[in-house]
């Protein structure tokens, strides 16, 4: 069976192919690095390391980039507001580079406790500044896009096929902008920035053909996707509400450019909702993945979001979290049984377990269904082995061969150290973690009564002594391992 991929551009399924053969290319746009990241950002990740993880195991070598957004993204999302990494550190009385590095440590080691493979390619925008100046140009030149008082902005009339994702008109954008106060100074409401004319305020600025400033928050993804992986890539995801304008953005500037297709495969991950509300750091109802650990094992928090497609909306609830850990406790133990089995002489065939789990990721990468398929073969395993004769030998190594392919390889979520059989390390993790929120609170006592020596000589010693940093924001004290730490 061949690979079938859901295409946000056709609104079809579609066989995929890469433009090269055994090679795929994929950009998925990453985090803004301005707090820790929540369970939206979780289910994002995940699910596009499940599609590398099946992608790498159809015989593709993937070459996966995943940006890290540290300048230009405003507050409202367009080209209006603060800049969300700068706004973050006149909160925290710091410099902004400080605070996306922070929180970029924090996002990977999140991501690294939910079992996500890194990307093999992790570009930051303020590191891509050069490329970024070098599309605008190519783009004033073409005559896609303008300047004005120091600010460059994108023509969205000079490009026909604007909106041709989300299916909206530039008309459409005109309302938007109209709606959001898009500055006057551009020829159409509907245009969008390219580069930004910074105020003697504003922290993070560079210099350019038209004024010291900092580039528009779709440009980055062009310049760096199209700088690693090529003028037209084979695979770009994204969050669904990513669609309007960043990634009907990103084609626009793209095509106009180079004058070829950028993205052959749109993929988009749906929401996290709490209560059927989207889930999100600007509407103040996200759940922070560092707090959430603290209660749950992350491998439950991977095997509840894989049990929603990736294209459909996965609802948070404290019962779904506890259904959640009680089923993946039973695939658990099916594999503990399975291996400590001895002696046994029945024939059980996996094979039309495998072939199903084949079909249902070969289907869109359709995780519930294969999550199923394993239920199915653990109650069967279950049978055989409650049965007098148990499983064979062979058998045994068969079955164990495909669960490890499955339930480790593919899906991640039997861990990569055998939790199960680890459950002292577990209870270690919980007590260390107890002992942090304990220092945390005594130095914030001492912060208090300004005993700020105390405060001080706490925070160095963690970090020189264990290599924990600890950072002070408006919402309290958290901490992170150091990189190299």
């Amino acid at each position: 069976m061949s690979l079938f991929i859901y295409n946000s551009l056709s609104r079809t399924k579609e066989q995929f192919e890469p433009l090269h053969p055994e090679m795929v290319s994929m950009y998925v746009c990453g985090p803004t690095v301005y707090g820790h990241a929540h369970l939206g950002h979780a289910k994002s990740y995940v699910s596009f390391d499940v599609v590398v993880r099946w992608l790498r195991q159809s015989g593709y070598r993937v070459k996966y980039v995943q940006n890290i957004t540290d300048v230009g993204h405003l507050t409202d999302d367009a080209d209006e507001g603060e800049d969300k990494i700068s706004k973050q550190a006149s909160l925290e009385k710091t410099d902004p580079m400080e605070i996306a590095q922070f929180y970029t440590r924090s996002f990977y080691e999140d991501m690294d406790r939910l079992g996500v493979l890194r990307p093999n390619i992790a570009p930051a925008a303020t590191a891509h500044i050069p490329e970024q100046i070098d599309l605008i140009e190519r783009l004033v030149k073409s005559g896609h896009a303008y300047e004005v008082n120091g600010n460059v902005y994108f023509s969205v009339k000079s490009f026909d096929g604007y909106g041709k994702l989300s299916g909206r008109t530039d008309q459409d954008a005109l309302q938007s902008g109209i709606r959001v106060g898009i500055r006057s100074d551009k020829r159409e409401s509907s245009d969008f920035a390219l580069w930004k004319k910074a105020d003697e305020r504003h922290l993070m600025k560079w210099n350019s053909p038209w004024s010291v400033g900092y580039p528009g928050w779709h440009l980055e993804c062009s310049a760096m996707s199209m700088k690693y992986l090529g003028e037209s890539i084979d695979i770009h995801g994204g969050g669904m509400e990513n669609k309007f304008p960043h990634h009907d953005c990103e084609i626009a500037q793209s095509e106009a450019a180079t004058g070829k297709p950028y993205v052959r495969f749109w993929m988009h991950n749906n929401m996290v909702t709490i209560n059927g509300i989207k889930m999100g750091k600007s509407l103040n109802n996200s759940v922070n993945l560092k707090d959430l650990f603290r209660e749950t094992d992350p491998l439950v928090i991977r095997f509840f979001i894989l049990q929603s497609h990736y294209r459909s909306q996965l609802d948070y609830s404290e019962t779904a979290i506890k259904a959640s850990r009680t089923g993946l406790e039973k695939l658990h133990e099916t594999q503990r049984r399975l291996r400590e089995q001895k002696d046994g002489t029945g024939v059980f065939d996996c094979e039309p377990f495998a072939r199903r789990f084949t079909e249902a990721m070969d289907d869109d990468f359709n995780t519930p269904i294969a999550i199923a398929v394993l239920f199915e073969l653990s109650k069967a395993i279950n049978a055989a082995l409650d049965q007098h004769n148990g499983i064979a030998d062979g058998s045994c190594k068969e079955v164990q061969a495909f669960i490890n392919q499955a339930g480790k390889e593919t899906l991640g979520i039997f861990d990569q150290n055998d939790r199960d059989k680890n459950r002292e390390g577990k209870e270690s993790t919980r007590k260390f973690e107890a002992v942090m929120e304990l220092l945390l609170q005594l130095r914030a006592e001492a912060r208090e009564q300004k005993d700020f020596a105390l405060s001080d000589k706490i925070r160095d010693l963690l970090l020189i002594k264990s290599g924990i940093e600890i950072k002070d924001t408006k919402e309290g004290a958290s901490w992170s391992w150091k990189s190299g730490a």
